[in-house]
């Protein structure tokens, strides 16, 4: 049985997992299977999600079957009922993204964007989730820690003419900080990228 991208076989359910095996995510991506992976975040059966999502036991258990197969879910216990055995599983995440790898050639580059422009902030996070979710298979698998650092924090500002000071002087800040520890002829350094990023608050998340 495949395991979903960059998880343990077996190590329980997991904060988030990131899906870079096109097969796998189109098993994800399923209305009716999404669907039933969000109501397993607690353990359930082919006949408590069925009873919850209003299918029957048998179309419940197919796609269950196939979530099971793309190792979206994983198996809890084995459990009597009625002179049966009812399989009791959950899924492997509380949280699923698929990486811009699944895409292939297709996938955003923010090579030839117009750096200024929201779709070029959405390229270069595209380019993140891609890079990241690779490094962390790799340390995974050799049983390493990943370093990453990531900062994140919401803030008001009063104007347009704030907004344009202080990108300012977040700039001169950062430019700052970087010549001081950048080292490009370290024998033993190891590069890493830096992305800041600032975009409107949503909506529905705004106080």
């Amino acid at each position: 049985m495949p395991a979903a991208a960059n998880r343990d076989p077996g190590a329980g359910q997991t904060d988030l997992a990131v899906i870079d095996d096109p097969r796998i995510a189109s098993a994800l991506l399923d209305p009716v299977r999404a669907q039933l992976l969000t109501s397993l975040a607690e353990p359930g059966s082919a006949t408590t999600v069925a009873a919850r999502l209003g299918l029957t036991r048998q179309q419940a258990n197919y796609h269950l079957r196939a979530l099971e197969n793309a190792g979206l879910v994983e198996l809890v216990e084995l459990r009597p009922r009625r002179g049966l055995t009812e399989r009791v599983v959950r899924a492997t995440a509380r949280g699923y993204v698929v990486s811009p790898v699944v895409l292939g050639g297709l996938a955003a580059d923010p090579e030839g964007i117009e750096k200024l422009s929201a779709r070029y902030l959405i390229a270069v996070a595209s380019r993140a989730i891609r890079d990241v979710a690779g490094l962390i298979g790799a340390a995974t698998a050799a049983h390493k820690q990943l370093p990453t650092l990531t900062m994140d924090t919401d803030l008001r500002l009063a104007s347009a003419a704030d907004r344009a000071a202080f990108t300012t002087e977040l700039a001169e800040a950062v430019r700052s900080v970087v010549s001081r520890y950048h080292d490009e002829t370290a024998p033993d350094g190891r590069w890493h990228r830096l992305v800041l990023a600032a975009y409107p608050t949503p909506p529905k998340e705004a106080s």
